[in-house]
């Protein structure tokens, strides 16, 4: 047991510190976590041998379901809500024309018959929400008009959409559903119920957050992370899809008030990437290098035809009449980056007993690798090229921690944009809304208390108490240029 405890948190210690030097050269933080995985696995210098599937299943659905909560959780809801309608399409339809190109070129190209074709298409469909969000976040990537939100929503919903495919596809090839009509409604009963389970537990836990009033503010975590459990198992009782819920009930959290809101979004934030981790380390341990010698030449038809051919289609027809420009369509189309959960859906034909099951692994593994190394690490160069990228901001944590619970104030903070109407300006001059306070000014690596006489500088980040009603007459003092 000691041994076992020791490897383990070497090979924490190995993943963490070195996705820190990999930061530095634009290596997804991901990529590191599966490496290491694989250092220590069969092939590895560790030859630690693993290839219990069921296990690997049972704790990849574990770690996905609450970094699909953090997703939820992390979302801001004013900057999403623009793009609420292209993100359901991608997250749906997209999804679905996605799974069904791969398969159709996938079955001419490859030595499968067409319903595995199929099953393989399903499970590379969708954007690996993991993925998305630690690139996007670590690199701190700052992108036009709504894209990072767009492709942030996109991949924190759209896993529910592939496991439904996945398993549809499955069941095909098993015989257990034999009509296209039963997966229809099925997929309308899971999504519906999805929703529904997931707004209604959000709504409670904030309800039940707010009152009950714990005596040790660490049992709010334990009761957070007990909801998140409770909002994933619920609905599949009676047939509603546990990724949906637990993805809305983070998103109903986060539009909500509630006590103790930054320390337990910083909570799961760490679960998040912890989930990361386990979940990349033990996929590393799962492959065995050897045997994607075997898969070369398929892996990467497939990854042509998903990232070339079946993404950029699926993108582009779901997007009809959505405003987007080509550019930003084609980047979109880019950011279509796979993860660990492709992985973990490739474990369910394993243990299904299908035939090719292990190729199938094996090629979804490739493709994986693949999507990372090239997609993930020139996301800042195709920004820069197609023109989305904007002006990277200024990220920091607020220093300040404000429980607001049912009341109507909040802590704000804003960065002055070039030519806002604050910048050069005393704060004395400044018309402000009633009950308002600016607490705080961070500029450069200073802390400023400021008076009626302190002048506001461009790129100046200021802290300001208010009413949640005066965030848009706030917005334009500090926010917006004139």
């Amino acid at each position: 047991m000691d041994k076992i405890i020791l490897i383990t948190s070497v090979m924490f210690l190995a993943a963490v510190t070195s996705s820190k030097l990999a930061g530095k050269f634009g290596v997804p933080s991901l990529l590191i976590f599966i490496t290491v995985g694989i250092l220590f696995g069969s092939d590895g210098i560790g030859s630690i041998y693993f290839d219990n599937y069921y296990t690997a299943q049972f704790i990849g659905i574990i770690a996905l379901v609450y970094i699909l909560f953090m997703g939820g959780l992390s979302v801001n809801m004013k900057e999403v809500k623009p793009v609420v309608g292209s993100g359901i399409i991608l997250a749906t339809i997209g999804v679905l024309i996605t799974t069904v190109i791969t398969g159709f070129l996938g079955h001419y190209f490859l030595d499968l018959n067409f319903k595995e074709c199929l099953l393989l298409g399903a499970i590379v469909s969708s954007t690996d929400a993991a993925a998305v969000f630690s690139i996007l976040r670590s690199k701190d990537i700052n992108l036009k008009k709504n894209l990072k939100p767009l492709l942030e929503f996109e991949s924190g919903s759209n896993d529910p959409m592939a496991v439904f495919l996945t398993i549809s596809a499955v069941s095909l090839i098993t015989g257990e559903i034999t009509s296209y009509y039963d997966l229809i409604f099925m997929f309308f009963k899971q999504m519906i119920l999805g929703i529904i389970f997931g707004f209604v537990i959000g709504k409670a836990a904030v309800k039940l957050i707010n009152k009950i009033r714990l005596e040790y503010n660490g049992l709010y975590v334990v009761l957070t992370t007990a909801i998140v459990a409770f909002a994933y198992s619920l609905p599949p009782v009676i047939g509603g899809n546990g990724f949906m819920s637990v993805y809305v009930c983070g998103l109903t959290m986060s539009a909500s008030k509630f006590v103790h809101k930054r320390m337990l979004t910083n909570f799961h934030d760490g679960i998040a990437w912890l989930m990361q981790i386990i979940m990349f380390l033990m996929l590393g341990l799962l492959v065995f290098v050897k045997n994607l010698y075997y898969v070369i030449k398929p892996a990467l038809i497939i990854t042509l035809i998903l990232v070339f051919i079946a993404r950029p289609i699926a993108v582009f027809i779901s997007m009809i009449g959505f405003k987007e420009s080509f550019k930003e369509k084609l980047f979109i189309s880019w950011v279509g980056l796979r993860g660990a959960a492709p992985i973990v859906l490739a474990t369910f034909p394993l243990l299904a007993g299908i035939n090719h099951s292990h190729e199938i692994f094996n090629i979804i593994f490739f493709v994986v690798i693949v999507s990372v190394v090239i997609q993930g690490t020139t996301i800042p160069l195709t920004a820069k090229l197609l023109n989305v990228d904007a002006p990277a901001s200024k990220n920091i944590n607020s220093p300040i921690e404000f429980e607001a619970g049912e009341s109507d104030k909040k802590l704000f903070e804003f960065q002055i944009e070039c030519h806002a109407p604050a910048v050069n300006k005393a704060l004395k001059d400044l018309i402000l809304p009633n009950d308002t306070l600016i607490t705080m000014i961070s500029r450069g690596s200073d802390y400023l208390i400021p008076s009626g006489n302190t002048i506001f500088e461009e790129c100046d980040i200021v802290f300001i108490f208010s009413d949640y009603s005066n965030e848009d007459k706030l917005k334009e003092i500090f926010d917006k240029a004139s």
